[in-house]
C-alpha cells in the first residue's frame, strides 16, 4: 500500500510541479559558476586546507626515516611504514603512494582555485588574498614532495587537458624556483585576520620562504626573510615549552600560540569526525592508540647537558613518555606500553579527559609545522654557515635559555657552533617531523636520499620518461 501511495505522489508532482522541477540544484556548482562570488571562491580555498590536513602524516618520513624514531606499533602492523624505517622502500609501497596521492590532491585543489579565482570578477583585494593562500599551500605541498622524492611532476594548471595530466618530472632546482615564486606571491597576505584563525599569513610566507632558502643553502636570502618576519613584531617564544603541545585552559588551540607561525588546525567533536588522528597513531593501546613512531634511545642520549639548576632538560618529558614519569595526569608511564623502544611520543597526544579512548583519532590539537624557535635556529645556522658564529650565538641561546641551559659563548668557533646548532634542532624540534630532512641536507642520512616515485604514478602518468 505504501508503495502505491509513493507512486501516486510522484505522479502528481510530475503533473503539477513543473516550476519546482525547474529549480537549480542547491549546492551544485559548475566550474563556470563556482567562482562567481567571493563566498564561493573562499569555499574552494577552504577545500585546499582540508586536503592539506593530510600532511600531518609527514611523521612517517620526518621521524620514522630518521634516527629519532622507529616504526613502533605491533611488529607486523603497517609493514610499509616499516620499510620506510629501514629505508628499504620499493615503488609499490602503500604508505609512500598514499602520501604522494594526497599531497597532489592538495596541489590539484590549489591549481583549480588559483585558475578559477584569477579568471573571476570578484573584488581584486579578495582575489589577491585567496590566491595568496592557495599559492602558499601549493608551495608547502611541493616543498614536502621535493624533499621526499626529489624530481616530481610540476603541475600548475587544472587537470582538464591531457597535457596537464601527463607531466614529466622537473629538476629539483626548477621545483624550488616555483616554490619560491609562490611564496613570494603569498607575501601579499595579511599579517593577521580579525575574525579567523588557521589561515595562512604573511609571517607564514616569510617563514616558509626562509626555510626553503635554507634548504638550498641560500643563507643570506634566508636571513633577509627571517629579518622580515621578525620585523612584524608578532612572534616570540612561548614562555612554557609544554604549552605548545596542549590546548589552552579555555580550550583554545595551541595553533594560536605566540610562537606558532604556520599550523594545521583541527576541530574535534564534529559529525563526521574531522579531528587530528595523531592521538590514535601515537597513544598507548590502553588509551585506544596504536603506539607508532616510537622514540629511540639515541634521541634521548642527545640530551647530554643539564640545566643551570642541575636538572634534566624539561623538553624530554614534554616530548616523550618514559618509565615512571607522569603520563599527563593518568599515572606513571609504563615501558610495557611501548614494546619497540620503551618510549612513546607525548607531543600530539591529549589526555583522556579531552579525547577518550573511544574517539582517540578525533583530537583537537593543531600540528604546528613552523614555529618561532625553528626560525631562531634557522637564523643561527645561516649566520654560522656565513662564518659568523658570534652572530649565531644570540638566537641559539634564546632557544637554549628557555630550556634552562647555559649560554653558548660568542667566541665559539664555527665547527663547534655547528654542532651546538644541529644538536639543539634535534632536541627542540624532536617529533615535529623535521629530523630526517635536516639529516638529508646535512649529509647525515643514509645513502638513500630520495624515496622512489610510486608505481601507480609511473603507470598512470604517461608524461614521465622511463628510459
Amino acid at each position: 500500500m505504501k508503495k502505491t501511495i509513493y507512486i501516486f505522489l510522484a505522479a502528481a508532482c510530475l503533473a503539477s510541479c513543473d516550476s519546482f522541477l525547474d529549480e537549480p540544484m542547491k549546492g551544485d556548482y559548475s566550474t563556470g559558476t563556482m567562482y562567481s562570488s567571493a563566498e564561493q571562491a573562499e569555499l574552494a580555498v577552504n577545500g585546499i586546507y582540508n586536503a592539506a590536513a593530510y600532511s600531518i602524516n609527514l611523521w612517517k618520513f620526518g621521524d620514522v626515516a630518521s634516527d629519532d624514531a622507529v616504526k613502533g606499533g605491533n611488529a607486523g602492523d603497517q609493514a610499509d611504514i616499516g620499510y620506510i624505517d629501514e629505508l628499504n622502500v620499493q615503488s609499490d609501497n602503500g604508505a609512500v603512494a598514499e602520501f604522494w596521492q594526497n599531497t597532489y590532491e592538495t596541489i590539484s585543489r590549489a591549481n583549480n582555485a588559483i585558475a578559477g579565482i584569477e579568471a573571476s570578477s570578484i573584488d581584486e583585494s579578495v582575489k589577491t588574498e585567496l590566491i595568496g593562500q592557495a599559492k602558499f599551500l601549493r608551495a608547502y605541498s611541493y616543498f614536502q614532495l621535493v624533499n621526499i622524492f626529489g624530481e616530481v611532476p610540476l603541475k600548475l594548471e587544472p587537470q582538464s587537458t591531457v597535457e596537464n595530466v601527463h607531466v614529466d618530472l622537473s629538476p629539483v632546482d626548477v621545483i624550488y624556483g616555483q616554490i619560491e615564486d609562490d611564496l613570494t606571491d603569498a607575501l601579499a597576505l595579511p599579517v593577521s585576520y580579525t575574525s579567523e584563525t588557521g589561515r595562512v599569513t604573511r609571517g607564514a610566507a616569510y617563514g616558509l620562504l626562509a626555510k626553503v632558502q635554507l634548504y638550498q643553502e641560500k643563507y643570506s636570502d634566508a636571513l633577509t626573510n627571517i629579518s622580515n618576519l621578525k620585523s612584524l613584531g608578532i612572534y616570540d617564544l612561548e614562555g612554557n615549552y609544554a604549552d605548545l603541545f596542549k590546548l589552552g585552559e579555555d580550550g583554545t588551540s595551541n595553533g594560536n600560540s605566540i610562537e606558532s607561525i604556520f599550523a594545521i588546525f583541527f576541530l574535534s567533536d564534529q559529525v563526521p569526525a574531522v579531528g587530528n588522528e595523531l592521538n590514535q597513531w601515537f597513544a598507548p593501546s590502553a588509551e585506544g592508540g596504536y603506539y607508532f613512531n616510537a622514540p629511540t634511545q639515541d634521541w634521548l642520549d642527545c640530551f647530554d647537558e643539564t640545566t643551570v639548576a642541575g636538572e634534566e632538560d624539561p623538553r624530554i618529558d614534554v616530548s616523550i613518555g618514559r618509565e615512571g614519569v607522569e603520563w599527563f595526569e593518568e599515572g606513571p608511564f609504563q615501558s610495557s606500553w611501548a614494546p619497540a623502544t620503551n618510549y612513546l611520543v607525548k607531543k600530539h597526544n591529549q589526555p583522556l579527559s579531552e579525547v577518550d579512548a573511544g574517539r582517540k583519532g578525533d583530537g583537537g590539537l593543531a600540528y604546528i609545522y613552523l614555529r618561532y624557535a625553528d626560525i631562531l635556529l634557522m637564523e643561527a645556522e645561516c649566520q654560522n654557515e656565513l662564518n659568523h658564529p658570534e652572530l649565531a650565538a644570540e638566537p641559539l641561546n634564546l632557544v637554549r635559555g628557555r630550556a634552562g641551559l647555559t649560554s653558548v659563548p660568542e667566541t665559539t668557533g664555527q665547527t663547534e657552533m655547528r654542532d651546538y646548532i644541529r644538536t639543539e634542532r634535534r632536541r627542540e624540534l624532536g617529533f615535529e617531523f623535521h629530523r630526517f630532512f635536516d639529516q638529508q641536507r646535512w649529509g647525515e642520512a643514509s645513502s638513500r636520499y630520495y624515496f622512489p616515485i610510486p608505481q601507480t604514478e609511473l603507470d598512470s602518468n604517461l608524461g614521465i620518461s622511463q628510459d
